[in-house]
């Protein structure tokens, strides 16, 4: 049911508004399979499980969709959820948010600016200065580390 909802909701954002489109069937061929269904489903990863939530190097996460880079490792914080936290973005402009109802209680989904993929949630019980919690899924990003350009 939640991938129903957010599918509909994703399709409620027109693909011209993105920079970078790509047909369902490309996308499938672009990413790995758990990619893809976090990032183009809005599937979520088990808590403790991706490759980032206790993932610990200095560097940028770029989004797997399209390569804009997203979070800093400079915001990232243990939250102990299970999954990698970030208390701000890069860049205002490099996500957009939007309410989601697909679980029974309203949450702010957080997708890229770029591509329109899903990347998680944001909540509003994150640490200083921003107060806010940006949940993640691993299976969205690339890591680059510091001192390296993305490609």
């Amino acid at each position: 049911m939640k991938t129903v909802l957010l599918s509909l909701l994703m399709l409620a954002i027109p693909a011209q508004q993105f920079k970078v489109q790509h047909t369902d069937a490309e996308w499938q061929k672009m990413l790995p399979k758990k990619s893809y269904l976090v990032m183009r489903k809005a599937a979520t990863e088990k808590p403790y499980t991706g490759a980032f939530w206790d993932f610990h190097e200095a560097g940028t996460y770029a989004c797997k969709g399209c390569g804009q880079v997203i979070f800093s490792s400079d915001a990232k914080f243990d939250s102990h959820t299970g999954w990698p936290s970030f208390y701000q973005t890069i860049a205002k402009d490099r996500i957009i948010t939007r309410p989601d109802d697909s679980e029974g209680t309203r949450r702010t989904e957080v997708i890229c600016s770029r591509c329109g993929s899903h990347f998680g949630h944001v909540f509003e019980d994150g640490p200083q200065p921003t107060g806010l919690r940006y949940c993640m899924n691993s299976a969205a990003f690339n890591f680059i580390p510091k001192g390296m350009k993305k490609r």
